[in-house]
């Protein structure tokens, strides 16, 4: 059986701020059903001391980065996974977002997160006195960065195989050089050889440069982040790993995202029994203060508001999706103008737009289970969830043809698709929904149940993520 060690920042229910959260929370059961003996390591937030309550001390991690000695927790988390949680409390303990305190980033991310790769290095040493040893380490986004570079740095024989997992290429975890003695980082590493990126320390790049292979969240990105668009900075280095470079696309977990078994929906429904959704719609505009117009098409949007999720060309194509007789929800928070924007909107258009700026988990199921029409305008989207509940949901995803939307939405089969990061082109789009949406409902359901028949279960994921594995550490 292959031992893995997952290491991240986040893991839902426990922690979420992005869909790194979702997968971090749905792939490690999905690869212990094919067999994996999977375990987490999470920092010590206060939720998830509180949502790991069978946690106790094993080990103590001495001399992490941001001073002191860690202590490692283990106990079980989310769907029965065994974690280990770093207590450090100087570290971790504070209120609110995990990354973000009230003046913007805490200004400790760099110990906070060097500490966690620290822990991860330190399990996965080769100290026989130790239960527990990953064959594989496989670090997750730029906080986990430094995990594969502090492994191959110490020179160890017989160190676990490490994988370096991209969740979105544009966050890459910067740091002042004068912390390496800090983060216990050797001088010579500070190289672009190394674990240098731009004069800085570049945890991301770090992970990049070092681990033994790189993965991430979809084919079509991992072809993009090759190139000088795309590849933020990183473009070189990831072109000269191409042979060691993969993309596997994220999945539903279908525990979490099921129509027929949601509990936060007004009504289960399924293929079979679709004609079920339209309760739901009405719940939802309802719920939401739209005017009650079930006949109209209700377009949606669940996501973090910012310009790299393309939601300005949406504000500038909104007076258009009026205009052809459209309704639209959003959820989510981000840049401020944006959510400025779509407050603008709905009380220029009241009972046509509404706009929830918050997080909500329960009402995003509700939302994919409502909308006709989720909408993703993104410049750069290197998977994509919302867009496969859109697809689990029977609402149709009209999406820009990017990273892993494009890998996931078929245009005129199961979705919209259009090419240019333009409010033109997603006019364009939303012409073509409402026109199928206004003549054509026997084409829309056709797409609705092409759409839910799909498999973008994790099983298959988790499959692709097992032979990954198995090629790097054949002997289990």
């Amino acid at each position: 059986m292959i031992r893995v060690l997952f290491v991240a920042s986040e893991c839902y229910p426990l922690v979420k701020t992005g869909g790194l959260g979702d997968v971090v929370a749905a792939l490690p059961p999905a690869l212990r059903r094919c067999g994996a003996d999977v375990r987490l390591l999470l920092p010590g937030y206060p939720s998830v001391l509180d949502g790991v309550p069978d946690a106790r001390p094993v080990w103590t991690v001495p001399d992490i980065p941001g001073g002191g000695a860690g202590i490692l927790l283990f106990g079980t988390g989310p769907d029965g996974v065994p974690v280990y949680v770093l207590q450090a409390p100087w570290l971790y303990e504070r209120p609110g977002n995990p990354y973000v305190g009230p003046g913007g980033d805490w200004a400790d991310n760099p110990q906070r997160f060097a500490a966690l790769s620290w822990a991860a290095a330190w399990l996965s040493g080769t100290d026989g006195g130790r239960r527990w040893r990953p064959d594989i380490l496989h670090a997750h986004d730029w906080q986990t960065g430094l995990a594969p570079a502090y492994l191959a740095l110490s020179g160890r024989a017989n160190r676990p195989g490490t994988i370096m997992t991209i969740h979105n290429i544009a966050y890459q975890g910067l740091a002042d050089p004068e912390l390496l003695t800090t983060l216990h980082l050797p001088a010579e590493s500070f190289d672009v050889e190394g674990v240098e990126f731009y004069g800085h320390i570049g945890f991301l790049k770090a992970g990049l440069y070092y681990a033994d292979r790189i993965t991430t969240v979809s084919p079509n990105y991992a072809r993009e982040i090759q190139t000088l668009e795309g590849g933020w900075g990183l473009q070189g280095l990831l072109s000269g790993r191409r042979d060691d470079l993969s993309g596997i696309v994220n999945g539903v977990d279908a525990g979490i995202w099921n129509p027929m078994t949601d509990r936060h929906l007004a009504a289960p429904f399924g293929i079979e029994s679709l004609d079920a959704r339209r309760a739901n719609k009405a719940a939802l505009l309802a719920e939401t203060g739209l005017d009650d117009r079930l006949d109209a098409p209700l377009f949606a949007v669940v996501s973090r508001l910012t310009e790299l999720k393309g939601f300005d060309l949406l504000l500038a194509a909104l007076p258009y999706l009026i205009d052809r007789g459209g309704q639209l929800v959003v959820l989510g928070t981000g840049d401020p103008g944006l959510e400025d924007g779509f407050r603008a909107a709905a009380a220029r258009w009241p009972g046509r737009v509404a706009a929830q700026i918050k997080f909500d988990e329960a009402l995003s199921h509700r939302i994919q289970a409502g909308a006709d029409v989720v909408i993703l305008p993104s410049r750069s989207e290197p998977c994509g969830l919302i867009q496969l509940y859109a697809l689990a949901y029977g609402a149709l995803p009209l999406v820009r043809r990017v990273g892993g939307l494009a890998d996931t939405v078929k245009d005129g089969m199961t979705g919209f698709v259009f090419d240019h990061a333009s409010a033109d082109d997603l006019v364009g789009a939303i012409g073509r929904a409402a026109d199928l949406w206004w003549t054509d409902p026997a084409e829309w359901r056709v797409r609705q149940v092409a759409g839910m028949a799909e498999d973008w279960s994790w099983s298959r994921s988790a499959a692709d993520y097992m032979a990954l594995y198995q090629a790097l550490f054949p002997s289990v």
